[in-house]
């Protein structure tokens, strides 16, 4: 159960301190790492993530995303859920905690 309620409506939020994002050579793809162990990314969870690292908004992030990847339908969509499921596994929190 996550101490921080996080509501990406509103807040800003980015990568918890406690997790690194990085690109792992081994595994051919990114990975959050932190002290228990990693995760194995997919490609938009990293590209999600790395504009993360930073305090940001969803605005700002779609923003982002429908910049670098024109065209891709339900983008908005996909990121809240990703969002909110990262909010939950204390991936990201708001900004100031």
């Amino acid at each position: 159960m996550s101490m921080h309620k996080l509501n990406i409506d509103t807040e800003e939020f980015k990568v918890n301190p406690q997790y690194r994002l990085q690109f792992e050579e081994a595994q051919g793809c990114y990975v959050l790492l932190f002290p228990e162990g990693l995760i194995k990314l997919s490609d938009s969870a990293a590209a999600i993530l790395e504009r993360c690292q930073q305090g940001t908004t969803l605005e700002t992030l779609v923003l982002s995303l429908k910049q670098a990847f024109p065209g891709v339908d339900g983008l908005e969509e996909d990121v809240r859920a990703f969002l909110e499921d990262a909010g939950q596994q204390d991936w990201i929190l708001p900004v100031g905690t």
